[in-house]
């Protein structure tokens, strides 16, 4: 480069830089030439102030020249590809101090043309959403360029089963600066049953003001559009179809199979119940070859053909003759005053056996005490009579009472209880009544 005619003066350089045009991120360089014409030897230092000095160096930075010499520098200028280093015109200076004459410093200053770059850095998040009929995603964009940007959005998907929304459309970012996006996928309409349906779209971010430039006015980077992906699920998973499957099959067993089994099976348990059931005493057993006695009486003997007598209050009995025996039922009637105990007994008669399958007893005014039922040494039950007002029991296999043994009730009485009649009893009134096969021991 030829300088242009220098200043006069002891010890003034001739000093020239004529205007520089740097794209930021390239290497520019430009030349400067120092010429000494005083009339010594003289030294410059230069140096580069302004606010291009942090990415502007002179090689070499001192020079020494005889008078009349002149020599040509190089200024290296690297702006980093930042959007710190803003488009436009930047001031350039570069200082040259003289050695032997400081007094005689020169600044000579140019223009620096930094070049527009565009750059849009765009991160979306999550890749991947899964929903019924939306997903919902977020996209990060930054100016990375030195000018300010109107940010344009672009989705892309290979039908048309998705529609998208960008909110905001189109924010406008200076250099440097970042902004959120929302972006709402939607899909056209449900599924209802089946597999997971997967749409895969890209999101392409552009500068909107690129349509209006001419080409090659600017630098930009392309960067690829991103990827993503929308998974639609079923509204109805395939394991509900399963369970309403099993639950179908399940109702169609119980209706066709299960229940008319229970229904037999109930229906057969309840039939063997009425079979089972004992025969009430002072009844004829069916199928029995002797006519029936009457009603047994209250006394102090035991009933005819059933013999024996009581230690307590009489009992009476009723007998019906069958093959190897005869079925008896005996009652037992025990009256006891407050605080006292009493015993009431029916003794099995001489050479005969009786095997009790039945036993009821009657607290039918609601007596408080204890009520002991034995059959000769042998104790049945204990009961508190205040639980109970009626109860009874049953032996399928009965309870053989031998000769000159007794079936007895004690009864232990704490308080009298109040009957139908509304007054409350003098003492307590319990009975019992016992029934079973009265069999003979001679052959």
């Amino acid at each position: 480069m030829t300088p242009s005619a220098a200043s006069s003066g002891p010890g003034a350089p001739g000093l020239d830089i004529p205007a520089v045009t740097v794209t930021p991120g390239d290497t520019t360089t430009t030349t400067l030439t120092v010429r000494n014409d005083s009339d010594i030897v003289e030294a410059y230092s230069l140096e580069v102030v302004g606010d291009c000095a942090s990415w502007t160096t002179v090689e070499p930075a001192r020079v020494s020249l005889y008078p009349g010499t002149s020599e040509t520098v190089t200024l290296r200028l690297e702006p980093p590809r930042s959007p710190e280093i803003r488009a436009g015109e930047m001031p350039l200076g570069v200082r040259v101090l003289p050695a032997e004459h400081a007094d005689a410093v020169q600044v000579l200053e140019t223009t620096v043309h930094i070049e527009e770059f565009r750059e849009l850095r765009t991160e979306l998040a999550p890749r991947r959403r899964r929903g019924w009929l939306r997903g919902r995603y977020r996209l990060a964009v930054q100016n990375q360029g030195n000018t300010p940007a109107q940010v344009c959005f672009t989705a892309g998907q290979a039908g048309e089963e998705l529609a998208f929304a960008f909110n905001p459309a189109k924010p406008k970012l200076e250099p440097g600066e970042s902004a959120e996006v929302g972006l709402r996928v939607r899909t056209g309409k449900p599924v209802w049953f089946g597999s997971p349906v997967v749409w895969q779209f890209t999101v392409d971010t552009t500068d909107d003001r690129d349509q209006d430039a001419q080409p090659g006015s600017y630098d930009t980077v392309v960067r690829t559009p991103l990827d993503a992906e929308f998974v639609q699920i079923p509204i109805f998973p395939k394991w509900l179809l399963a369970l309403l499957a099993a639950l179908l099959a399940l109702l169609i067993a119980w209706f066709a199979l299960i229940r008319p089994t229970v229904r037999s099976a109930a229906k057969d348990a309840a039939d063997e119940a009425v079979r089972a059931r004992p025969t009430p005493a002072g009844q004829q057993t069916p199928g029995s070859g002797a006519g029936s006695a009457g009603p047994g009486t209250q006394g102090s003997g035991a009933s005819a053909g059933a013999g024996g007598g009581s230690s307590g209050d009489g009992g009476g009995g009723t007998s019906t003759g069958n093959g190897s025996g005869q079925q008896s039922s005996q009652t037992i009637d025990v009256q006891t005053a407050s605080g006292e105990t009493k015993t009431g007994t029916y003794t099995v008669p001489k050479d005969s056996i009786f095997g009790v399958t039945d036993i009821v007893v009657a607290n039918f005014q609601g007596d408080e005490g204890v009520l002991t039922i034995s059959f000769g040494d042998r104790k049945i039950t204990t009961i508190a009579m205040e639980t109970f007002r009626n109860q009874d029991y049953h032996w399928v296999t009965p309870i053989k009472v031998l000769e000159g043994d007794a079936v007895s009730i004690e009864v232990t009485c704490n308080k009298p209880g109040t009957p139908a009649t509304g007054l409350r009893a003098k003492g307590c009134h319990e009975v019992l009544n016992v029934s079973g096969l009265l069999s003979s021991t001679k052959q």
